[in-house]
């Protein structure tokens, strides 16, 4: 994404996006305010949040879109919400087929600095992303230009919003990454091919990749992993990141794992054909952590993450494992199989275990396309969260909160583990119908071996049915942000 402060002037842009609140409506240019007035008194625009309006105007002799957004009453304004408006001013301004955008800072003293700014290139980011590669009559992807500017911002500040700008930009292009991966059909991205997605992204941002082979994995006794993967042709991955930016403190590291199934069909546990079309974005949680660690090690924090992620598909075969199977895991434990398609917590139990005993991580977030109970519960704004360290999760929160994208904690009472013991093994893989979002994240927390831990059910949340804001429909990268705020507040 192009962008700078003050690039070009507002009458230079193509198009000028102007952001108001229902209760400041006027700007500096009296040719729009007089504008403002016309469009009041008729009601067609008032700066109530979601608002957009448009019209043309003449200025130096040139002709210019002027988008309008409203931004609701300042005092309610929040970096979401702004990050949200500019995104429906974009939308609006592609509509209008422009490419040469300026936006205006928003006029409020209700945000600190960075985070306005931050809020605005994110936006305008994220919301102009599409995805039509295989679209044989729209090869050319468009290149927006932006100049964010302000005539209220002195040239000391202006320092200061070139590093906010740039900072948005490493997460928008982080975020992209995510989507990217999601969004690519499961006969180009699977087990080898997400490993050499993630090979790419180390060279390319500053991070250190390992990539484990079926044998390696299997002298690893990770069996609850190679049982999903026995179906596919598709040899499964461990894929191990590392980033370490803080040599004096190399006991302390944070540990990420993704979910990483490229592919999920339920396996003899099958999903009807409508419930398999999306099931390429299975591996949201490891396009996430992929996306976080990009963007973490690009900006250089001073903090050590590892991310791992067992990627593999779950098929049906005559290899494949079935229902009432007992299967073993790396941590030694004996699991049931009621369910075929409750795969995901077997392939993060182990890999669980494998970043706390191999790479000695302190504390993990793993983050998974798990339940679909997730969506009942919650639907498909917030993500869902189980945890054994409401510090850890307060952590999280504050980070969400510069993100945006909401969490929210469910219990984790010790009721709920007695629904995922079995009669005949250690662990049955599926709870029963009640609680399903809560049980499966437990049975991920079987393995944490008393570590803090946060798990994020992102099945709501990494994938859209329809364009919103400033996603689009298809993944929205969920997770990548809000992991990298929580890195960033550490280091």
């Amino acid at each position: 994404m192009n962008i700078g402060f003050k690039k070009f002037g507002c009458s230079e842009g193509d198009v000028a996006i102007i952001s108001l609140f229902e209760d400041k409506l006027q700007t500096p240019n009296s040719d729009v305010n007089s504008i403002l007035e016309y469009v009041k008194g008729k009601g067609s625009f008032l700066g109530k949040f979601g608002e957009v309006y448009n019209f043309v105007r003449t200025i130096d002799g040139k002709t210019q879109d002027m988008v309008l957004v409203g931004l609701g009453k300042e005092e309610s304004i929040d970096a979401e919400k702004i990050r949200r408006a500019v995104g429906k001013a974009l939308k609006k301004a592609v509509e209008l087929k422009s490419s040469k955008v300026f936006l205006r800072l928003v006029d409020t003293d209700k945000i600190e600095l960075s985070l306005l700014v931050k809020a605005m290139v994110e936006g305008a980011g994220l919301s102009t992303y599409t995805f039509n590669k295989y679209k044989t009559d729209n090869k050319d992807k468009k290149e927006f230009e932006f100049s964010l500017g302000s005539p209220n911002v002195d040239d000391i500040k202006a320092i200061e919003v070139d590093k906010y700008i740039a900072e948005a930009n490493t997460l928008v292009e982080a975020t992209i990454l995510a989507r990217d991966l999601v969004n690519e059909p499961a006969n180009v991205i699977y087990p080898e091919t997400l490993a050499d997605e993630a090979i790419k992204a180390g060279i390319k941002y500053g991070f250190e990749t390992e990539v484990f082979e079926k044998n390696q994995i299997s002298d690893l006794r990770m069996d609850a992993f190679l049982s999903v993967a026995r179906g596919s042709k598709k040899k499964p991955r461990l894929i191990v990141m590392r980033y370490f930016g803080d040599d004096q403190n190399k006991d302390r590291v944070l540990g990420l794992v993704g979910k990483g199934l490229t592919y999920d069909s339920g396996g003899y546990s099958l999903k009807p054909n409508d419930g398999m079309v999306t099931m390429k974005s299975d591996m949201g949680g490891a396009a996430a952590v992929i996306g976080a660690m990009s963007a973490i090690a690009k900006s250089k924090l001073k903090l050590n993450v590892v991310a791992v992620v067992a990627a593999c598909e779950n098929m049906v075969s005559g290899k494949a494992y079935k229902p009432g199977d007992i299967i073993g895991s790396m941590a030694g434990k004996t699991i049931e199989v009621l369910n075929t398609d409750a795969e995901g917590r077997l392939t993060l139990a182990d890999a669980v275990t494998y970043i706390i005993r191999k790479e000695k991580v302190n504390e993990v977030i793993d983050l998974a396309t798990l339940t679909g109970a997730a969506l009942v519960a919650l639907g498909t704004t917030t993500t869902a969260v189980v945890t054994n360290n409401d510090k850890f999760y307060e952590e999280l929160v504050k980070a969400s909160n510069i993100s945006g994208e909401k969490v929210w904690q469910l219990p984790a009472f010790d009721d709920y583990k007695k629904l995922i013991k079995s009669d005949i093994a250690d662990l049955k893989n599926i709870g029963g119908r009640n609680a399903g979002t809560i049980t499966a994240g437990l049975f991920i927390g079987e393995f944490v071996e008393d570590k803090p831990w946060l798990h994020l059910d992102i099945a709501g949340t990494a994938w859209a049915d329809a364009a919103e804001d400033y996603s689009i429909k298809g993944g929205t990268g969920a997770g990548v942000r809000t992991l990298y705020e929580l890195a960033k507040a550490r280091s």
